[in-house]
């Protein structure tokens, strides 16, 4: 008689761990959040770790140096991109906030000063968006990117979008009375798209891709001063009372057919 089958199950793919870390509920959603109370930013944008103040001395004898070649990450974080390529296809939420107005803005400031108003937007829609749970995914110009997956921002993960959205108007000032210290627009959607780890060598990015992704950069685009667009399927994900808010038809570049939006203000 043939013995007991002792072969072992082959391991999980590249994608599966892509998948089991951007959906099951995750540890390092806890060691995050012990990394944002710790001072000060600049923080690696995957697990926070500060890489200024007391924290700044504190983290490289944990393995949380800054990585001197790509220095949006820590030595932990980076590696860990750069040795699991790859990523899965999942449901998550995406955020993007345009600054308006910009070349305006910098034709009127001085050099030095344009450069201080953009680090401090920067910084402050890092913050805002560490605290929501979102990965920071990229700066791109006067834009910032944040993905909100399930692992991290939970199964809410559209309403931790929403929410990280209002956070950032009113603390750009948006309602004040002497008006916003910068003027921005933001776009919100959920949707599928493929997160996940892409890049060579020191340009590994933590980054998501796909139709859900360009659908909200158009947003942030079309979105005027103090204005979330936030698509109907990431307002119906956040069980948004939307029949008492403002509704748009939009004709977004690239899109074949109109995106239905819902329009919030910081409130």
């Amino acid at each position: 008689m043939p013995g007991p089958d002792t072969s072992q199950p082959p391991p999980p793919s590249a994608d599966e761990r892509w998948r089991q870390m951007l959906t099951n509920p995750s540890p390092f959603r806890t060691l995050r959040r012990i990394h944002r109370r710790i001072p000060s930013a600049p923080r690696c944008k995957s697990c926070a770790a500060p890489f200024a103040g007391p924290g700044g001395l504190i983290m490289p004898l944990l393995g949380h140096a800054r990585w001197p070649k790509n220095p949006k990450y820590c030595t932990g974080c980076f590696r860990m991109l750069r040795e699991n390529h790859g990523g899965a296809e999942i449901e998550c939420s995406l955020l993007f906030a345009d600054v308006r107005g910009s070349t305006a803005m910098a034709e009127r400031l001085s050099p030095k000063e344009f450069n201080r108003r953009m680090g401090r937007f920067y910084d402050t829609a890092t913050s805002v968006l560490v605290e929501q749970d979102a990965y920071v995914d990229k700066f791109v110009g006067d834009e910032v990117i944040g993905i909100f997956v399930p692992a991290m921002a939970t199964e809410a993960h559209a309403q931790h979008a929403i929410d990280a959205a209002r956070a950032l108007l009113r603390q750009t000032g948006h309602g004040d009375a002497d008006g916003p210290w910068v003027p921005v627009g933001i776009g919100v959607n959920t949707g599928l798209a493929y997160v996940g780890s892409v890049g060579e060598g020191h340009d590994t990015e933590l980054t998501a891709m796909g139709d859900a992704v360009n659908t909200t950069a158009r947003l942030a685009s079309a979105a005027a001063a103090g204005e979330i667009l936030v698509t109907v399927s990431a307002a119906a994900a956040a069980h948004l009372a939307a029949d008492a808010l403002e509704h748009r038809s939009l004709q977004l570049k690239g899109k074949t057919d109109a995106t239905e939006v819902v329009v919030l203000s910081p409130g």
